[in-house]
């Protein structure tokens, strides 16, 4: 006889790079970089529909009373809507790379120093074959264990996060969002 089923994702099964990246897009419709508003809705109910079909005790509180609690402990800037790193830390992401890519790059002129340090042909982009020296080198530093296939979906991961014309690079604008 099957066991019983298991929830997706909320029963603590680590996402991959490009799962992570599925369930942003699906959330962020309209790809301004925040889950907000009715997207933010959706992903609270969702989220709640799975706790319970995962057998969490899912309190009777008002909808509203849980949204706020939940904005209250995720959102940590406090601006009202989830960013892609604040959903890092809801989702049981693989290694939480994102987490790492982005503290790695936190203040404007650490950002800069990362762009004319990885853009060695100084083209004014970051392609693919530079993301990965980047990515690698960001892996290291966090003491974080990779083999190229993985190091390879990173790189991917994050040109479809944010290659926003589909050209295979980086500019500036793209690599600031």
């Amino acid at each position: 006889m099957a066991g019983p089923q298991q929830a997706p994702h909320l029963h603590l099964a680590e996402l991959t790079a490009s799962q992570f990246l599925d369930v942003w897009r699906h959330f962020d419709a309209d790809g301004n970089g925040y889950i907000e508003g009715k997207e933010l809705e959706n992903f609270f109910q969702e989220l709640e529909s799975a706790r319970k079909g995962s057998g969490v005790d899912s309190r009777k509180d008002h909808l509203g009373d849980k949204m706020k609690e939940f904005m209250h402990k995720y959102d940590k800037n406090a601006d009202g809507k989830i960013e892609m790193a604040e959903l890092a830390q809801i989702l049981p992401t693989e290694e939480n790379f994102l987490l790492c890519f982005r503290q790695h790059v936190g203040s404007s002129s650490e950002f800069m120093e990362a762009w004319r340090r990885y853009d060695t042909d100084r083209s004014g982009y970051i392609e693919a074959n530079e993301l990965k020296g980047f990515l690698s080198d960001l892996l290291k530093k966090a003491n974080r264990p990779y083999d190229e296939p993985k190091l390879q979906e990173y790189t991917q991961t994050i040109l479809r996060m944010f290659d926003m014309n589909g050209d295979g690079k980086l500019g500036l604008s793209e690599m600031s969002r």
